[in-house]
């Protein structure tokens, strides 16, 4: 199977059938087992799997477009099909061993809790690491899990990710949130448990480009920097969600009467112009992302590794398209009348997720903005800043 004929695996009857479970999801605070059933039949989580291992090996940009129209039925849901179709790239990026072991029986679903809140002590042949981790996003039907932790003497401590067997960790039902709900992304708990050495991969590396399997696949496709790649996929329900909203306002205008004035919504001129505002930013919004995974993909294809100020503009880019998303969603919901809150209706339910998704540390506007401009001007940044 070619990359290109699993992008029509997400076509307008999965997208609805997501749109149909999405308040099951919410119920559940986790994917129903039949978005997961559907999704393992479907290969997609296949789509940035090495084709050593018989994956299609798609061009990482390939996950962007199918997640954004996923957002379409159900943002939360999206969300988390994304990352587990990343998370299948991530492992692309470790050593050939532990490649080797949770490629063996897929689909590999991991969640990836990236920040280093564990603690991984030096032992013969790899670390003992403890510790506990938030936002483990998609661990509900996980069958592995990735880390991240610090790693090595006290003296020599750097920053690694870990990759270990689902059995080997704790899950806490923490999630109780009003947005982003079937995510599932709850704390989990390790104690005490043994990593072997190849199944440990420095950040360093990650960020850069420059991970082993960046050499292995010898593939365009791994040796895009992570935090570029994990930002704009992020970034993508939120813009799925705020094209779908403008959907809806648009079939509303038609449909609505206005109370107490006695008219169709579609007759007032500022109606018309909110609809037209939020389409053409939107707009703006697909032309820079597709202007920014067009500077990284001609970078990476150079063999070069993308330099720091093209990472920093490229999650400044993903901060904006959920900064401006949020908007758009905001702009039309504030003219979409009090019936746009009822639960039943998906316009509630998609300015939650994208507001929850807004808080995500990667889109820390603030942050993105003044990483952006400071790595423009050739000023130091720091050592731990996601770029």
């Amino acid at each position: 199977m070619t990359a290109a004929s699993a992008l029509p695996l997400v076509d307008a009857d999965f997208v609805a059938r997501l749109a149909g479970r999405a308040a099951e999801a919410e119920r559940l605070r986790q994917l129903p087992d039949a978005t997961v059933d559907e999704l393992t039949a479907s290969g997609l989580t296949d789509l940035l799997v090495p084709a050593r291992y018989g994956g299609m090996q798609a061009p990482l940009p390939a996950i962007f477009d199918p997640v954004r129209r996923m957002a379409h039925g159900c943002a939360s849901s999206a969300w988390t099909i994304g990352f587990y179709v990343l998370h299948n790239w991530i492992l692309a990026l470790f050593d050939e061993r532990a490649q080797e072991e949770a490629f063996a029986a897929r689909p590999f679903l991991a969640p990836a809790p990236l920040a280093p809140t564990g603690r991984g002590l030096p032992t013969d042949g790899g670390i003992r690491l403890s510790g506990r981790w938030s936002w483990a996003t998609g661990v509900m039907h996980g069958n592995w899990i990735m880390v991240g932790a610090l790693c090595g003497p006290d003296d020599a401590i750097f920053p690694a990710l870990a990759l270990l067997p689902i059995e080997d960790v704790a899950i806490e039902d923490v999630w109780h949130t009003d947005g982003m709900r079937a995510t599932g992304s709850n704390d989990v708990v390790v104690n005490d448990a043994f990593v072997p050495e190849h199944r440990l991969v420095r950040v360093v590396d990650i960020y850069t480009g420059t991970a082993p399997g960046a050499a292995l696949h010898d593939a365009d496709t791994y040796r895009w920097p992570m935090v570029p790649a994990l930002a704009l996929l992020a970034a993508m329900p939120a813009l799925g969600g705020a094209e779908r909203v403008a959907e809806i306002y648009a079939e509303r205008l038609s449909e609505r009467v206005l109370a107490y004035e006695g008219v169709m919504q579609k007759d007032k001129p500022i109606a018309q112009a909110r609809l037209g505002e939020a389409e053409v930013r939107l707009r703006a919004l697909r032309g820079l992302l597709a202007d920014t995974i067009a500077e990284i993909e001609a970078i990476v294809a150079t063999g070069d590794a993308v330099p720091r100020p093209v990472r920093g503009a490229a999650r400044m880019a993903a901060a904006h398209i959920v900064h401006e998303s949020r908007h758009v969603i905001g702009l039309l919901l504030e003219a979409s009348g009090a019936s746009a809150h009822f639960v039943d209706n998906p316009l509630q339910r998609i300015k939650r997720d994208v507001d929850v998704v807004a808080g995500h540390v990667v889109f820390d506007y603030d942050t993105s903005r003044e990483l952006a401009g400071a790595l423009r001007l050739g000023m130091k940044v720091s050592r731990t800043a996601m770029v």
